[in-house]
């Protein structure tokens, strides 16, 4: 069953599917931005030029002496302050939150990266439920004291959100569970996503207080707020937005399964620049939006870029780091150096070698694999018994359910197993810490462990490995308590799975399979025998990446390319479209226009030498269509122009002359023009004639046999034989395969055609071969030459098409129109493509509908003529309602 859609998104959120979304927002006691603003963007006339918005920038600077101050608005589920009630319950004590990767972007980038004037304002929720009657004043502490802007839920808004859409279906599905059961993830609950929406809508509202829309840029973080950059973008279309997800994002055979998957593609696609830690989450998300969306991609320059109504939104892949200031003065804390000697002579001094697991206690963390693989290699290496010992740090779950509930009990009874089984009067081989420690502690166990294991299953990114290494570097403190000399080469080991975000960064590590508790077991064993040589230079590769790859480095790094992708914001027009969560911004250069119908239609009127040229599939026939033969309406539509005795219409294909014939037998006066304007024929009743001379096609027998190859390989391709090219097209093809398979094929056929007189050139879901010299522009060339011969100099030139191969007869009009001699001084010209792309047309229309309404317009105007004997009627406005609205 089709789920219902909502087509007014600001009435679901502020509605009572939202659980509150619609209560009034506290005032912050600053400056607010006003409800009516100038901010570019926010376009009421289309045909505002960009001279406009530099009078106003201009005018603007006479009211500031200097530029203000760059400005980062971070947004995320969470504020990077910690709140606590004040003794007697009379008010709240606020602190940063340390180990919030929020704070430690602004310290780091202030720190290292040259940004120290940037002014960072956070948005972001409190962990604690602040009663209503203390909304303002805490808003009012948060912001003066730390410039953090709160967002207050009520309670059951926030678990429905967080605790029922975040963590049951968004975070399980991104983890790669299905939900085949309630069980399992759970199953979609459209209240889940009501409320998921209301608390996205309160997040923007948020931002709306404090932005400035002009100057500042907005990150937002992670899978909790996927469809905030729809609210922004709708407030300001020209926002300088960025996203990034801190979660895996599944394959498309996974996130299809979500029954909102176009809603939140759409609304991330709203932000200029989309984060991922490793090219894999960025590969499914591309791969999403070209299966469900139809969007391809390319890299322009190194950077990953998809189109999207006009506007670039880039793809940026870089794994986020450690704060290497906050590890380092940890380390040099005296309690550090304390916990290290007290575990120091825990393990060390009785000859132990230890194993460290730090995890979270959730089903995804891999710890029952984990332990499974220790008992394993207790098993199969017996002289490790009493030798070796696993600390496994089990900090507390983030979600609640079931599931967290039996992950502890595995957890527990597999310990107590494997202490059963294998341990000695002075010998526990397995320490479970399931209780919260300081970090302190928890970098004096990095500091002695000889290996660390991170085997989850599935991890977005996981910093672990990282505070490892940097642990493991030392100082001199903790070298001192460790034994280790000056000139002491330092060394770590790590095993780490396959399926988490640090991997592809850490290739000195062991990389494992976590569900192969035998590979898993062997790769303990490898790491506590490898040579001390090998455990330093594995050791000095990691080093040198996590330090010069910190949390700075992700931040600045982000914000760089941020910028840059916004460069070009204020020199497009930009105007929204859509509702709901469907909305999108359509941003145009200047120059390329709406085909406006009213303004065609009256140039159409008073002219008297009219050229039409009309592309047939993807213009006047979609894409899409099954059947491909012109309709009725069509025909008639057509022959309504060509009885226009001041019209030359003419139907220039990439079809063949045969196809042609036969479809548009009943258009005695259609000009028709076959494979790319090879084939020209004037009218029906006169011969088909060759624009260029007769070529040779024995290069065929060399380009069809690869094509049939790439046709018997690639399931749903089809081989199309025309009289001079050949055509190789993957419409029915799976879109990844068939666009990987038609590069190859480009590739093939260039290399072994590269003596003979013919082009290759790849096209919507096709590849084709076709004469040298040959394209739509010939036909244009062919039609102005022969009037201008005739003294005839049209008026009025309508060209229409829908792809690559009409760029030629734009050009060729185009060109036209700026020279002197072939069409008359004042002459109309219109050059249109369908749909918003780069393009050599001037005006667009969105698609082949209205492209078949604006042609029945003009046909149901030359019908009028004829009629009133080629005048125009005396009430214009009612002549032009025979167009169709």
């Amino acid at each position: 069953m089709v789920s219902r859609s909502y087509s007014n998104l600001l009435e679901l959120a502020s509605g009572g599917g939202g659980g509150g979304g619609g209560e009034p927002l506290p005032s912050l006691g600053r400056r607010r931005v006003p409800r009516v603003v100038t901010a570019s963007g926010i376009v009421p006339g289309l045909d505002a030029s960009d001279d406009d918005d530099a009078d106003a920038a201009s005018a603007a600077s006479d009211h500031s002496s200097h530029a203000p101050r760059e400005r980062v608005i971070i947004v995320a589920n969470q504020l990077p302050v910690r709140a606590a009630r004040r003794p007697g319950g009379a008010g709240w004590d606020f602190a940063w939150d340390e180990d919030s990767l929020l704070l430690q972007v602004r310290d780091s980038l202030r720190a290292h990266h040259g940004r120290g004037d940037v002014e960072f304002v956070y948005v972001g929720g409190l962990r604690d439920d602040v009663p209503p009657a203390e909304h303002d004043q805490v808003a009012h502490e948060l912001l003066e004291g730390f410039r953090c802007v709160p967002t207050f839920l009520p309670a059951d808004l926030r678990s429905r959100f967080y605790h029922g859409f975040c963590k049951q279906q968004l975070w399980p599905l991104f983890h790669y569970m299905l939900p085949l059961s309630p069980e399992l993830g759970g199953r979609f609950d459209r209240l889940l996503w009501q409320a998921y929406v209301s608390v996205n809508k309160i997040f923007a509202d948020k931002i709306l207080e404090v932005i400035s829309p002009d100057e500042d840029f907005v990150w937002v973080h992670d899978y909790h707020l996927m469809v905030l950059p729809t609210f922004l973008r709708k407030r300001f279309n020209r926002v300088k937005l960025g996203f990034f997800l801190h979660s895996p994002f599944p394959s498309s055979e996974i996130y299809k399964t979500l029954p909102v998957r176009e809603e939140l593609l759409r609304s991330l696609l709203n932000a200029d620049l989309i984060g991922f830690h490793t090219f894999d989450y960025a590969r499914h998300f591309l791969s999403c939006c070209s299966r469900m969306l139809g969007l391809k991609y390319e890299s322009q320059r190194g950077y990953i870029a998809l189109e999207y109504y006009g506007r670039t939104v880039t793809i940026k892949i870089l794994p986020v780091g450690v704060h290497l200031e906050q590890l380092q003065s940890v380390l040099n804390l005296p309690e550090t150096g304390v916990k290290v000697a007290e575990l120091l002579k825990q393990f060390n001094h009785r000859n132990r070698m230890l194993l460290l697991g730090v995890d979270d206690m959730d089903i995804f963390k891999g710890i029952s694999l984990k332990l499974l693989a220790f008992e394993q290699l207790l098993m199969q290496h017996p002289e490790w018994r009493g030798r070796v010992v696993l600390v496994q740090i089990a900090n507390p779950a983030r979600g609640k359910g079931k599931d967290v509930k039996e992950v502890q009990e595995e957890s527990d009874a597999m310990v107590k197993r494997i202490n059963d089984a294998f341990g000695q009067p002075d010998y526990q081989p397995v320490i479970l810490i399931d209780k919260p420690l300081q970090f302190y502690e928890r970098m004096a166990y990095y500091a002695v462990a000889e290996c660390c294991l991170v085997t989850a299953v599935r991890d977005g990114m996981n910093l672990i490995p990282y505070e490892y290494i940097i642990t493991r570097q030392g100082n001199e403190m903790i070298d001192r308590i460790l034994g280790l000399g000056p000139s002491s080469r330092k060394k770590s080991m790590l095993v780490v799975s396959e399926f988490i975000g640090c991997s592809p960064s850490l290739s000195g590590a062991i990389r494992v399979n976590p569900w192969n508790i035998d590979s898993v077991a062997d790769a303990m064993d490898s790491a506590l025998e490898m040579p001390e040589g090998e455990k330093v230079l594995r050791h000095e590769k990691h080093h040198r990446y996590v330090s010069t790859h910190d949390v700075g480095y992700w931040a600045n790094s982000f914000l760089q390319d941020l910028e840059r992708t916004c460069l070009d914001h204020n020199r497009r027009r930009c105007w929204g479209i859509g509702f709901g969560l469907k909305f999108r911004v359509v941003a145009l250069d200047p120059n390329f226009k709406k085909l406006a119908v009213e303004h065609l239609v009256s140039a159409y009127r008073r002219t008297t030498k009219r050229i039409i040229l009309l592309d047939y599939d993807g213009t006047l026939m979609p894409q899409t269509s099954f059947g491909k033969s012109p309709t009725s309406k069509t025909i008639n539509m057509l022959n309504s122009l060509c009885r226009d005795k001041n019209n030359m219409v003419f139907l220039v294909s990439t079809k063949s002359r045969a196809t042609l014939s036969e479809w548009f037998s009943p258009c005695e006066n259609l000009g028709l023009a076959a494979e790319h304007g090879y084939f020209l024929r004037l009218r029906r009743d006169a011969e088909w004639e060759e624009c260029v001379t007769v070529i040779d096609c024995s290069w065929k027998q060399i380009a069809e046999p690869v094509m049939k190859t790439y046709t018997e390989t690639t399931d749903g391709s089809t081989i199309e034989d025309k009289e001079t090219a050949i055509v190789w097209s993957y419409e029915d093809a799976d879109p990844d395969f068939g666009s990987c398979q038609a590069k190859e094929l480009h590739d093939h056929l260039e290399s072994v055609l590269s003596n003979e007189p013919v082009s290759v050139k790849a096209g919507l879901n096709h590849v084709e071969v076709k004469p040298q010299g040959v394209s739509k522009g010939l036909v244009a060339k062919r039609i102005l030459s022969t009037m201008q011969e005739r003294g005839d100099l049209p008026d009025f030139i309508l060209c229409v098409g829908d792809d690559r191969s009409d760029e030629d007869m734009f050009e060729v009009i185009t060109v036209a129109a700026r020279g002197p001699s072939s069409l008359h001084p004042e002459a109309e010209v219109f050059a249109c493509t369908v749909g918003r792309k780069p393009s050599k047309a001037k005006y667009y229309l969105d698609d082949p509908a209205d492209i078949v309404r604006l042609i029945q317009g003009l046909a149901n105007v030359s019908d009028d003529q004829a009629v009133h004997g080629g005048t125009t009627p005396p009430d214009d406005d009612a002549a032009t309602d025979t167009i169709p609205r």
